[in-house]
């Protein structure tokens, strides 16, 4: 078995906790009524996918915990959107 390469990890672990931030920076934003620009953030998220799956097995496995964190944060943030959504269309039913 070869020793995972931290070169490879490392800089797919420091992708992985900024897009992380932004995604709590995100939920913090919607949370306070803001509109939020996620546009670059399906293309951040497919690249540290690509670059999990170009890694030795072992080296990917490594990242698991962290990438299920992501996604339960993405899950959040979208839970957030639908929330924020709902609030809005009731708003704008009870002007109308």
């Amino acid at each position: 078995m070869t020793a995972p390469n931290p070169q490879q990890s490392d800089p797919a672990r420091e992708e992985l906790a900024k897009v992380s931030s932004l995604v709590l920076t995100a939920r913090r934003l919607v949370a306070g009524g803001a509109l939020v620009d996620l546009s670059a953030l399906e293309d951040r998220v497919r690249a540290i996918c690509d670059r999990v799956q170009q890694m030795p097995l072992e080296e990917g496995r490594g990242m698991l915990d962290e990438l299920r964190a992501l996604i339960q944060r993405l899950d959040s943030l979208a839970g957030d959107l639908e929330d924020r959504l709902t609030q809005l269309s009731r708003a704008s039913r009870d002007k109308g």
